[in-house]
């Protein structure tokens, strides 16, 4: 999957998706518009937390979760989101840039001021991408999806209106270990 905008500053970008059949790409999705950080993009290596910007580079992805059941389809696992549930954004935190189940781990868990996950329309569905993993490096930026578009930036994800991200979803096979390439035009080629 490639997501681009033109500039750093973009708040729009253009989501396409291929699938390599027989030695060749070929497109599956789009070119759709999807929406990315407040700040536009990050250039490599610049993305930190609270910034407003999406990450530049090219990242898998670790599961899905959603406020509405899976609809059924999805290939990778699924994890459905309560009240309870919430992603650690403090960098200060042993857990930082890790969903925390409150109700299992306790309300102390998760740093200070953490994201809900429970946050309608945004995350009916979503799919979180494998940034600052192995090792979390505190302040690099947290909390970064693939989820339902609300009309306008995000925080720093990437989001697309719901009927074209159920598509996406349920395209992705783990099996096929799908990448996401993100960035201004030169970032997306180096990628």
């Amino acid at each position: 999957m490639t997501v681009v905008a033109q500039a750093y500053g973009d708040t729009v970008a253009t989501f396409s998706a291929y699938q390599s059949t027989n030695g060749s790409w070929q497109q599956v999705f789009g070119p759709w518009q999807a929406y990315i950080g407040a700040d536009g993009f990050a250039p490599p290596g610049q993305k930190h937390e609270g910034d407003g910007r999406t990450p530049s580079g090219t990242l898998g992805f670790d599961f899905f979760f959603g406020d509405y059941p899976n609809p059924g389809g999805f290939k990778f696992q699924f994890r459905p989101a309560t009240t309870s549930d919430v992603w650690d954004d403090d960098p200060s935190s042993p857990s930082y840039n890790q969903w925390i189940d409150e109700s299992i781990q306790g309300a102390s868990a998760a740093g200070a001021d953490p994201e809900p996950m429970y946050n309608e329309p945004a995350y009916d569905y979503g799919a979180v991408i494998a940034y600052n993993e192995n090792p979390v490096v505190a302040g690099a930026g947290s909390a970064i999806f693939l989820h339902v578009a609300t009309g306008g930036p995000t925080a720093g994800c990437v989001a697309l209106p719901t009927s074209d991200l159920l598509n996406v979803l349920t395209w992705m096979d783990p099996a096929q270990q799908p990448l996401i390439v993100m960035g201004t035009p030169g970032t997306v080629a180096a990628g």
